[in-house]
């Protein structure tokens, strides 16, 4: 017999686990193990795998019965992951100039209809890139608060179109802010987006059962998400050589 952690065959008994397994100990490193151990750690392919799935429309069950892993333990590692998630769109930088934002809020909810829970986001018009987030109610102080996420560049320079939405008016400088209707066509992109999120996470479906229980992983899903959605922006800006982009590197 071999210890899992040094090596050493210096093993002696050590007792039985409460499920009366025969438990062993390391006389080099007092590693307390049992053979053929329930619980095993996950290699990295299925890691991987449920990092990649947590970015689709699959609830976590469908995920747990995909990659065969325990409902518990899928669980566990999705409040993990969404709590070390970054709350803070990671966006090209920009020098000052001419800039173009569009912004708009979503309805969710957490746990139940009577819970709701507004998704605000701010992109940049040229880039395609999400460059600001908030998820609480409709009011005035969630609109501050997604004013104060985006880059300080963008509220020092940018052109703020939005919707009708008296939140805005009172929160963006009059003199860059441009509330439009929809037949403008000027909120396109950011209600394009609006209809990716509902594709994409399922938590943000209008009629389903895979909703939020926990507003820290509604939160966090989102986030995921929009981190994801950014990456393959610069991916697609490096391949076809965007100015934008290589702006930024020279």
């Amino acid at each position: 017999m071999t210890c899992p952690t040094c090596g050493s065959h210096e093993i002696s008994k050590n007792g039985t686990t409460r499920r009366g397994k025969q438990n062993y100990k390391c006389r080099d490193c007092h590693r307390q193990f049992v053979e053929d151990p329930q619980w095993k750690p996950k290699d990295k392919d299925t890691l991987s795998l449920v990092d990649l799935l947590l970015l689709e429309k699959i609830p976590l069950a469908g995920i747990a019965r995909v990659t065969g892993v325990s409902n518990s333990w899928l669980q566990h590692y999705v409040n993990d992951s969404y709590e070390a998630v970054p709350k803070t769109a990671e966006v090209i930088p920009k020098a000052k100039g001419k800039m173009k934002v569009q912004m708009d809020e979503l309805w969710s909810f957490v746990d139940n209809k009577g819970n709701k829970q507004w998704v605000w986001l701010a992109i940049d018009a040229d880039t395609r890139e999400v460059i600001g987030c908030h998820i609480g109610n409709r009011s005035r102080e969630s609109a501050i608060a997604l004013w104060q996420s985006i880059p300080g560049v963008y509220r020092q320079c940018a052109k703020v179109y939005t919707d009708y939405w008296e939140a805005y008016v009172d929160v963006i400088p009059s003199k860059r802010h441009i509330a439009v209707g929809k037949e403008s066509g000027l909120t396109s992109y950011i209600e394009r987006l609006n209809n990716t999120l509902r594709q994409r996470i399922s938590r943000l479906v209008r009629k389903t059962l895979s909703f939020s229980r926990k507003l820290e992983n509604h939160i966090g899903a989102i986030w995921m998400f929009i981190h994801e959605y950014n990456r393959q922006i610069r991916e697609k800006l490096a391949e076809k050589e965007d100015p934008i982009f290589f702006s930024v590197l020279y």
